[in-house]
């Protein structure tokens, strides 16, 4: 991301931003309410296009690329709200997640040809898989409204895996979880950089984000004001004044 700006009106939400994010690495991305993170995430992933700047992924720019077409390409995201479709069951959920992945349109669902049967195959074993990755393959067939919260949002993380990202953004993945939760999620966190999944994480919780990331960004008033390790960040002068508005 380079010298990315994004304004709404003559509202600045996001000023002249610059990161790059390693390869398999965990990066939080904090700051006040208001700071522009939830923008800069519909901004990578094409909810929102840029006014300035570029944005690139694997060498390729994502200005004018449809969201769907970014979701191939490898980005995924969940978000701050539980978005399920609660009419499915769990597995069903899953299996929306893989439809960028799988080859079969319309033609293929009408004539059921014997390469649609196997992919159809395949993806229900890869999303029983994701299933199990989460601790949830016991409920495969049961509505994912049924679920408790805590559970539902381990469910809309699987369905963001469903789709063989590269780069996974999380929105507040903890909110509304209870602590013996929010630690689960965070070892599941570095469970999935470990499977070779870049993440970029938006989290109030302090705690699970300075645990789990690799490296903190920080963003006040749309501007990014600090970038470095987490014990380094914690201990910036313009980061401690941005939260609590004075200086040490």
């Amino acid at each position: 991301m380079t010298a990315v700006s994004k304004s709404f009106g003559g509202v600045h939400a996001v000023r002249n931003v610059n990161f790059s994010l390693a390869p398999d690495t965990i990066t939080g991305l904090i700051g006040p309410n208001g700071a522009g993170k939830t923008t800069l995430f519909n901004l990578i992933t094409g909810v929102f296009p840029a006014n300035s700047g570029s944005i690139i992924f694997n060498g390729n720019s994502t200005h004018k690329i449809a969201i769907n077409e970014l979701v191939r390409l490898g980005i995924a995201r969940t978000f701050q709200n539980v978005e399920l479709f609660e009419s499915m069951t769990v597995l069903e959920n899953i299996l929306v997640g893989q439809h960028t992945q799988t080859r079969c349109g319309i033609w293929g669902s009408i004539f059921r040809f014997p390469w649609v049967l196997r992919e159809e195959h395949q993806a229900r074993q890869d999303a029983m898989a994701l299933l199990e990755f989460i601790g949830l393959e016991a409920y495969a067939e049961q509505k994912s409204s049924d679920l408790p919260f805590g559970w539902q949002r381990l469910l809309e993380l699987a369905r963001a895996l469903a789709a063989r990202p590269k780069l996974l953004l999380l929105d507040e993945p903890a909110a509304g979880l209870n602590i013996v939760e929010t630690a689960q999620l965070g070892e599941l966190i570095k469970k999935i950089r470990e499977n070779g999944i870049t993440v970029l994480l938006v989290e109030h919780d302090m705690s699970l984000t300075m645990t789990v990331s690799d490296k903190i960004i920080v963003l006040d008033q749309g501007r990014k004001i600090a970038e470095g390790l987490p014990r380094d960040v914690q201990e910036n002068e313009a980061v401690i004044k941005a939260y609590l508005g004075t200086t040490r």
